[in-house]
């Protein structure tokens, strides 16, 4: 079976910087775990990187969420802890939203069976990554490990869980 796995904006702006949370370290491991798993199976990962230039401030996002983060070129925008040595060789795909219309377009045409997403934010960009893989492959199977995923909270992670599993996201 053919899977891919996408690891969601697992950055230290996210984990330990300008917008760490403790859930986003206490996944690190699983995560991790998961990583190397694909690997050894032969499975594709690419990961999404979180991308804002010093004019952060002055657009829709940052208006909406006046802290800047992951600011190319930064040490808040690279990969967080063991996960970055994990990665290192792995696609990625900046983006400037929370989805990433340029990985859906890659998407496109791929025969994957199951695509797999961990990473964070869960409601935020881990949702709506998700909403665009089922988008791009309506028939591949997409799901979402609760064990690799954080939010800032757990309310908005069962919200984002309740909402995936009613666009046919498989939470597990």
């Amino acid at each position: 079976m053919k899977k891919l796995l996408i690891v969601v904006d697992y950055q230290k702006d996210f984990v330990d910087g300008a917008l760490g949370f403790p859930a986003a370290k206490e996944i690190e491991e699983a995560l991790c775990e998961k990583i190397s798993s694909y690997q050894a199976e032969g499975q594709d990962i690419i990961c999404t990187l979180d991308t804002h230039g010093e004019d952060y401030l002055g657009t829709q996002e940052g208006k909406n969420l006046p802290i800047p983060h992951c600011i190319k070129g930064s040490e808040g925008h690279q990969l967080y802890g063991k996960a970055a040595g994990l990665l290192a060789s792995c696609p990625r795909f900046e983006k400037p939203a929370f989805g990433s219309m340029a990985l859906a377009k890659w998407l496109e045409g791929k025969e994957y069976e199951e695509i797999e997403l961990c990473g964070v934010v869960t409601d935020i960009c881990v949702i709506s990554n998700a909403v665009l893989c089922k988008a791009a492959l309506p028939e591949t199977q997409v799901t979402v490990d609760s064990t690799c995923v954080a939010a800032i909270t757990e309310e908005a992670q069962q919200a984002a869980f309740l909402v995936m599993k009613s666009l046919q996201i498989k939470v597990l």
